[in-house]
């Protein structure tokens, strides 16, 4: 990592269909190889059964996804004097939109509908409903915060 100066954040431009920026970024982690068009089709897709499933605005429905989705506090681990501890920390907003996206496409991955705009359609679904593989991960990253509480005073 640079001493220089941090890095200056690029502004992603919002997606052709419904404007938003998040669902740019979204689509740009979702994509491999730079197959842009590929991920495009595959989250409008996943959109269009969404919903057609709960009968709301696709969009609401990804950012409500995006919402329960997204961590408050986190772990990161400190060494203090020979020993490491797990100490809970705030999440920065960029930093839980970041990994939101980042844990609803690898639970979406790994489930097991044919298809990965099945997957996505699914897993966005469960998570507006408080459920999932990505809901999971966020109670398991707040359990884990709650756990190690004890040792808060070595925030830094």
């Amino acid at each position: 990592m640079s001493r220089r100066h941090a890095a200056e954040k690029r502004e992603v431009l919002p997606d052709a269909k419904y404007g938003d920026r998040v669902l740019t970024k979204f689509m740009n982690n979702l994509m491999y190889h730079g197959k842009k068009s590929a991920a495009e089709s595959i989250v409008y897709g996943a959109f269009d059964r969404v919903e057609g499933k709960l009968k709301k605005a696709p969009v609401e429905v990804f950012h409500e996804a995006l919402d329960n989705i997204k961590p408050a506090v986190e772990v990161r681990s400190r060494r203090v004097g020979g020993a490491t501890y797990q100490v809970p920390v705030e999440v920065r907003p960029e930093r839980r939109e970041a990994l939101a996206i980042r844990w609803l496409i690898k639970a979406a991955r790994t489930r097991n509908e044919n298809t990965m705009e099945e997957r996505l359609a699914g897993e966005l679904a469960d998570a507006v409903n408080g459920r999932g593989t990505a809901v999971k991960k966020r109670e398991d990253t707040h359990k884990m915060a709650d756990a190690n509480k004890a040792f808060s005073h070595y925030r830094w």
